[in-house]
């Protein structure tokens, strides 16, 4: 993991549009410049994610259309390139990702790649290496989308930090009301920034 610089830790939540379920219990969190760059970035990510409980992994890029996995969390460890990917449907945020950064999906979350540099390459991983399906928004299997996603545990460990980190802590403080989680934005809006909770590892 890659000491250059305190991260900044993003978290952006997507309501239900009633097309991409999204998820309403955990929001999408942007880890930046929190992964090593350079030769041997890959399998690097691989370990910090594996060490983590994160694995059954892939090395590529983000498809170039709307999906989303409603069986399982993923993590994201850019370690090459950059690339700009939409979040939460067509109604979600564009958020620009280079070389060092992370992101956790939750389950239900959607996720189109928008453009990327030519060197892309991304690291991904699944909590307790939990493969996931692959859904398209809109298809006739919403329902059954929605009862997955309830049924997924959050994560047992934040595949950056390990037992504390920003899924750890935010699991730990948020308090619900009716269900919801306090202070979630909305679609479209601005992430909320947060200082990074806990230390590496």
């Amino acid at each position: 993991m890659s000491n250059k610089r305190t991260p900044e830790i993003e978290e952006h939540w997507f309501a239900d549009d009633g097309v991409v379920p999204n998820n309403p219990s955990l929001p999408l969190v942007v880890y930046r410049g929190v992964l090593d760059t350079g030769p041997g970035a890959a399998a690097a990510c691989e370990m910090v994610f594996a060490g983590n409980g994160w694995s059954g992994g892939w090395r590529g890029g983000v498809y170039p259309y709307h999906h989303y996995h409603s069986t399982a969390h993923e993590a994201l460890g850019i370690v090459a390139g950059s690339a700009k990917v939409r979040f939460g449907g067509d109604r979600g945020t564009v958020v620009d990702l280079h070389a060092g950064d992370a992101v956790v999906i939750p389950a239900g979350v959607a996720h189109k790649g928008e453009a990327a540099s030519p060197n892309l390459l991304i690291v991904g991983a699944y909590p307790g290496g939990r493969g996931p399906d692959l859904r398209v928004p809109g298809k006739s299997d919403r329902e059954h989308a929605l009862v997955n996603i309830a049924t997924v545990p959050s994560p047992a460990t934040d595949p950056v930090y390990g037992r504390s980190g920003p899924l750890i802590d935010h699991r730990r403080t948020t308090s619900r009301a009716e269900g919801e989680p306090l202070g979630t934005i909305q679609v479209g809006s601005s992430p909320t920034l947060v200082p990074m909770l806990g230390g590496s590892r």
